[in-house]
């Protein structure tokens, strides 16, 4: 409970309004409805004779009589009065009508109290969602490169729906319930402390019942969660390997390790779903077996005339009218029983969800962050370290600078480093030694806004959107005119194949570009480039995976974005980088040859070596 009620003063907050007015009318709802039992007393002890006591008016505030006494006598003698002098079908029409009148009010009260929930249960899902998907753009790419995607999207779908379905659901149910449940009570021990003294006896076995199913269920919903996550990165990891599941004939193997999880996760469901199941039966039964405890009590009093304490008791017609308020009473107890049961449910999501929401943030910005608007001297790597973990030391100790307008080539076998080395001066990754800076500046104390302003990144993967030619190409430039993205198109030599797609810029590409080429896609990461018009460019393999014609068209496009800019660019083609100011070359971490093409050739070395090997 205390987790919940943590969890409502951090999503709940910003609906007090609201909930406010939902307290308000769930109260006139418990008052209405009590007004219309009480019309139950009259009807049996003076339309039907269950009393034949003769009432007289009692003055309000009469010192030989208590409030309760005075209320009760008074209120049965307006109705025998008006029963005398309208006959007893006309004060039952009266009592009818006055019943019909609270019903109302007693409904209408309950259904806005139920419309004034709304906004706040599909509020707090929406916050949810919306801080989980910003915490996804801000959180470091480290942190994804432990997490499956299909798990990320199983707690931003499944996780937060269940939270939908069981804790904001029950959020009603934990504002109206108790709000009865005090009126209900208050009204038993008015009518008899005694025999709502005695009732009570029961509440703590109950709550303990009901406390027992709900930690198992807690525990068995996180682990239900957990088989969801794994279905879905499952699916996630289909729809992208499709080509090859196809290629190798391997289509029942991928259905077996489905079936598989989806068997664990019906199981546990089963399990969750019995035990949910469970709420309602077992809290009529507890609830039914109170009630006959008490009517068993309560009755040998009135047949004994007498109560526990030796007092007088309630008359009959008094007595059931205590039996239906405690009756009435179980109802808002067995649906609170129930919303504790789903609450557990939704914790356990949320548990998986706050994994998320609380997750560390190591890049981000210095207390009081340096700002920089453009770059004018040079890059610097001095002693430069980087390790994901104390087993895995990526880069050793190094060196290098990259002076403003020059092109600087990294190369080197796969696993040697080069592309966590330029990821760390973006600040996609932080250096676990030696540092960076930019114009002196150590990129640490820069705002991350400003560094990552001043660099374009062109992939050998290209990223897209699923959305138009023309807002990929404008991504991450407000404003951008239709002239600035048809001149940027161009130079990226990707303005004619643009206009041959049915509605040219305005043509949608498909979930990571599928409608394209390889060559148009990388020529449309390039325009896009070349509009953000950044002054240092980094290129991760730009055309490694391109054939032969795409390659020069998009050689020719990079050749004209890298044109009086700083530029870094790591090549597996070293055709590519023939005229790179310098080339640095890379093994195991560290830095082994850097020099000019012809430099590297003559020294005969590594960089040599990789050259013979492509020219084979």
């Amino acid at each position: 409970m205390r987790d919940f009620l943590k969890m409502m003063r951090q999503y709940a907050s910003p609906y007090k309004g609201y909930l406010f007015g939902s307290v308000i009318l769930n109260m006139l709802s418990a008052v209405f409805n009590i007004f219309s039992f009480a019309i139950l007393v009259p009807l049996l002890n003076i339309l039907f004779k269950v009393d034949n006591t003769v009432y007289s008016f009692i003055p309000w505030g009469s010192p030989d009589s208590n409030f309760k006494d005075t209320l009760v006598n008074n209120f049965y003698y307006y109705v025998a009065s008006f029963s005398s002098l309208h006959g007893p079908l006309n004060a039952l029409l009266l009592l009818i009508c006055f019943m019909i009148l609270f019903t109302i009010l007693k409904t209408s009260c309950y259904f806005g109290s139920n419309a004034v929930m709304i906004p706040i249960s599909t509020g707090i899902v929406r916050d949810i969602r919306v801080q989980i998907y910003r915490k996804i753009l801000q959180l470091p790419i480290g942190f994804f490169s432990e997490e499956r995607k299909g798990d990320i999207v199983a707690r931003i779908s499944g996780d937060v729906s269940v939270v939908e379905n069981s804790i904001t659901a029950s959020i009603a149910m934990f504002i109206k319930d108790p709000i009865l449940i005090v009126f209900y009570f208050g009204l038993l021990l008015f009518l008899s402390p005694e025999m709502t003294a005695f009732t009570v006896v029961f509440a703590p076995t109950f709550i303990w019942i009901m406390s027992i199913i709900g930690k198992q269920l807690r525990r068995a919903s996180a682990e239900a969660q957990v088989l969801w996550s794994d279905t879905m990165s499952q699916v996630d990891e289909t729809l992208g390997g499709l080509r090859i599941i196809k290629a190798f004939n391997a289509e029942k193997r991928m259905n077996r390790r489905f079936e598989s999880v989806t068997d664990k996760m019906r199981r546990k469901l089963n399990r969750v779903g019995t035990r949910q199941a469970s709420a309602h039966p077992v809290s009529e039964l507890l609830g039914t077996v109170m009630i006959m405890i008490v009517l068993f009590v309560g009755g040998a009093m009135i047949i004994h005339g007498k109560s526990l304490l030796g007092g007088k008791f309630m008359d009959a017609s008094q007595f059931i009218f205590f039996m239906v308020i405690l009756y009435s009473v179980i109802e808002p107890i067995k649906e609170l029983s129930r919303a504790t049961y789903g609450i557990p449910k939704g914790l356990a999501s949320m548990e998986r969800i706050n994994k998320i929401l609380e997750a560390d943030n190591p890049i981000k910005d210095p207390e009081k962050p340096l700002h920089i608007s453009s770059f004018k001297d040079a890059i610097r790597l001095e002693n430069v370290e980087f390790a994901y973990d104390a087993s895995r030391q990526i880069l050793k100790d190094v060196n290098m600078t990259i002076p403003h307008g020059k092109m600087i080539a990294i190369v080197g076998e796969s696993g040697a480093g080069k592309s966590t080395l330029v990821d760390l001066i973006p600040r996609f990754w932080d250096v676990t030694g030696g540092r960076i800076t930019i114009d002196g500046i150590d990129v640490r104390d820069l705002a991350v806004k400003d560094l990552r302003e001043l660099m374009g990144n062109v992939n050998q993967d290209p990223i897209l959107f699923n959305d138009t030619i023309f807002n990929n190409i404008a991504f991450g430039v407000e404003g951008a005119t239709e002239e600035q993205v048809i001149a940027a198109a161009k130079i990226a030599n990707a303005h004619d194949f643009i206009m041959e797609k049915e509605g040219g810029y305005q043509f949608k590409i498909g979930d990571r570009g599928a409608k394209l080429s390889g060559g148009q896609r990388q020529r449309l990461s390039i325009a896009r480039a070349i509009l953000k018009n950044p002054p240092i460019l980094i290129l991760d393999e730009a055309t490694a995976s391109l054939d032969t014609e795409s390659e020069r068209l998009v050689q020719d496009a990079l050749d004209r974005l890298m044109s009086s800019r700083t530029t870094i660019a790591i090549a597996h083609r070293l055709s590519t980088i023939k005229n790179a100011d310098e080339i640095v070359v890379m093994q195991d971490g560290r830095i082994v040859e850097r020099g000019r093409h012809e430099e590297l050739i003559a020294l005969g070395g590594y960089y040599k070596k990789l050259n013979d090997m492509q020219a084979l």
